[in-house]
C-alpha cells in the first residue's frame, strides 16, 4: 500500500528533507536497525527488523510528494500503520523545518 505525502519543496529538497527525516528516524528507533539505501537519485529502499522479522520498502521522492510503501509480514500487520505514522511523522516535520527556514 502506497502513502504519499504531499510537499511543495521541489524534488531537490524534498530528497533532502527524507534523508535528514530518515536519519532522525534512524536515531530514535535505533533499536530497530533502520537502514536506507538509495537505488537512485528518487528512489531508496528501507527496511527495519522488528522482533527478529524484516520489515521493508520504498520511499520515493516526487516533485510535489514523497511517497511510501511498505511491506510488512502478516504477523506484523497491527505494527505498519505505527511505522508509516512515525516515518510519516519524521517527515512532516522536516518538510515544515525547511519551509520555515524559506
Amino acid at each position: 500500500m502506497k502513502h504519499e505525502i504531499p510537499h511543495d519543496l521541489g524534488e531537490a529538497k524534498a530528497k533532502e528533507v527524507t534523508e535528514k527525516a530518515l536519519a532522525a528516524y534512524q536515531a530514535k528507533f535505533s533499536e530497530y536497525d533502520p537502514k536506507l539505501q538509495w537505488k537512485n537519485d528518487r528512489l531508496a529502499e528501507i527496511g527495519c527488523t522488528i522482533k527478529g522479522m524484516k520489515i521493508g520498502g520504498t520511499v520515493e521522492v516526487k516533485d510535489q510528494s514523497i511517497s511510501l510503501d511498505i511491506d510488512v509480514p502478516f504477523l506484523l500487520k497491527p505494527f505498519k500503520g505505527m511505522a508509516v505514522e512515525a516515518i510519516e511523522g519524521e517527515i512532516r516535520r522536516w518538510i515544515a523545518q525547511a519551509k520555515n527556514q524559506g
